[in-house]
């Protein structure tokens, strides 16, 4: 742990100049005395750290210090960094943080012109991420309420593999006991997490090649639309439900298909915000469907 921090440390004062021992006693969550011994332990070890005493004094590391960084080009840094960056953005782990205080010492920021920024996913998230986060580190289980597509709200406990952010969303791959095979969960569907004390019953598999297993076995309903649409609705039934474009006609509008899964919601929500822009052609199922809930909502209104 000392090592770690000795060359987070080391990181640090490279990437921010002179600090003060208050200052990284507050950043690394350690006392200004073991901030102290630290310092000098890296000077022992040959890093040339100035103190600097006053008001405005410090610590800072001399300019003609610098990190070996042949292992990787430029390039390969820059793409590390803006990975980095983008996941820190989604959460507030001060692992992260200090990885990221590794490679920005050796990187030029925003240098491949790529920027991931995940910020909003933070709030509604943040604290189930670092739960979960735990539970994996400590390979114990989680017991949690759910809420799945079909509104039906169960308590699940299962062996957490991973947190993986796909679908415009964060969700959890674990294992299920009950079900005796691997699963996905949203986080902004749980509610009630909490790590129980029960280590896991069994070794399970990298967590990509789960993932992978899994989608080649994908369980759920898919569905075809086909939907005639006007010109200005086009873009957003290519941009929402990756929409395809079958014919074209003189007037701008067009034809349309999309795959959806059935008993999800954000679909059937992007086509009713759309109103008469967009009609659905085929299956007749559908049609039903979004008439249904077209006249609920009429039903609703006429209350008023």
């Amino acid at each position: 742990m000392k090592t770690e921090r000795l060359y987070a440390i080391t990181m640090y004062l490279l990437n921010h100049g002179r600090t003060s021992a208050s200052e990284l006693a507050q950043y690394f969550e350690v006392s200004p005395r073991t901030i102290q011994r630290d310092i000098d332990s890296l000077c022992m070890a040959g890093i040339p750290i100035i103190s600097i005493a006053g008001a405005a004094g410090g610590y800072e590391i001399s300019d003609r210090f610098k990190l070996d960084t042949a292992f990787a080009t430029s390039d390969d840094y820059s793409y590390i960094l803006t990975a980095l960056q983008g996941l820190a953005s989604a959460t507030s782990d001060p692992k992260i943080r200090q990885t990221l205080e590794k490679i920005v010492h050796v990187s030029n920021p925003n240098d491949n012109g790529i920027i991931l920024d995940f910020s909003t996913l933070r709030e509604e998230v943040q604290s189930v991420l670092q739960l979960l986060q735990t539970a994996v580190a400590q390979k114990h289980a989680v017991t949690f309420t759910y809420t799945n597509n079909n509104n039906e709200t169960r308590t699940h406990c299962v062996e957490p593999i991973a947190v993986i952010y796909r679908w415009y969303a964060w969700y959890l791959l674990a294992y299920s006991r009950v079900k005796n095979d691997y699963r996905t969960y949203k986080l902004v569907r749980m509610r009630d997490l909490q790590i129980t004390d029960q280590p896991f019953e069994r070794e399970h598999e990298a967590p990509d090649a789960i993932l992978r297993k899994n989608d080649q076995t994908d369980s759920r309903t898919y569905t075809e639309l086909l939907m005639k649409c006007s010109a200005h609705a086009k873009a957003r039934i290519t941009e929402y439900l990756k929409g395809t474009i079958t014919q074209e006609f003189s007037n701008g509008d067009v034809l349309m298909k999309a795959t959806v899964v059935e008993n999800e919601q954000f679909w059937l929500g992007t086509l009713l915000s759309l109103g008469d822009s967009v009609e659905v052609i085929a299956p007749e199922a559908i049609r039903r469907r979004l008439l249904k809930s077209a006249q609920e909502i009429i039903s609703l209104y006429q209350k008023l």
